[in-house]
This record gives C-alpha cells, structure tokens and sequence, in this order.
C-alpha cells in the first residue's frame, strides 16, 4: 500500500473513533438530562398534588353552593308564586264584598230618585190641574 493510503485510513480511523466518542458522550448527557427531567417532573408532581386537592375541594365546595342557592332560589319562586295567589284572592273577595253593596247601594238609591221622581210628577200634575180648575171656574159664567 502506498504511503497516502494509509494516511487517509488513519485519517479515517482516528475520524470514525472521535465519531464514537461524540456519540457516547451525546447518549450519556441524553442520560443525565432524562434524569434531571424526571427529578423535575417528580418534584412538579409533588408540588402539583396539593394543588389539584384543593382546585377538588374548591370546585365540591362551589358545586354545593350552588345546588343550595337553586334551593334557595326555589323556595323563593314558590314564595312568591303562593303570596302572588293570596293576594289575588283577597283582591277577589274584597271587590265582592264591595262590589255587592256597591250594587245594592245604587239599586236603592236609583229606587228612591224613581220615587222622589214620581212624587214630583204627582205634585206637578196635581197643581196643575187646580190651576186648570181655577182657570175654568173663572171663566165660566
């Protein structure tokens, strides 16, 4: 083999080992950051949990709170509907129990207008046929 071949192989050897060399420490660093990221992912988890606990037991506390306010809220329709009811039965009864007399009241007292009415005409009436009588008793002769 000539002088330069052999060259070159060294070349290509001493290439192929620094090759290597940078692929081994590439793996052990890819080694040592998946351990430092599990340390971290383990320290997050642990941190996290507390947390996750307490977003539970905020979100149950609100979901009661909000199931004792439909409740809440309910009771006061109800309320409301049944005071709504009540009133609108007295406001009945009452306009009866005024209505009624009401009617009655007017009933007599458009009773007595006919009759006050009627006694007026019979005066009326009456006077008028003595001013009638008069009338022809003067004139006659």
């Amino acid at each position: 083999m000539s002088r330069s071949s052999e060259i070159f192989l060294g070349v290509i050897a001493v290439s192929t080992l620094v090759v290597a060399i940078v692929q081994v420490g590439v793996v052990v660093a890819a080694g040592v950051a998946l351990r430092r990221l599990g340390r971290l992912v383990d320290t997050v988890e642990q941190e996290i949990k507390p947390i996750f606990g307490h977003v539970n037991t905020i979100a149950r506390d609100a979901s009661r709170a909000a199931a004792l306010a439909t409740a809440q809220v309910e009771r006061a329709d109800k309320l409301f509907s049944d005071v709504a009811v009540r009133v609108d039965e007295a406001l009945n009864a009452v306009q009866a129990s005024i209505g009624a007399p009401a009617r009655e009241g007017r009933a007599l007292l458009s009773a007595f207008r006919a009759a006050f009415q009627a006694i007026r005409e019979l005066r009326q009436n009456g006077r008028s046929r003595q001013a009638r009588g008069e009338e022809e008793d003067a004139l006659f002769i």
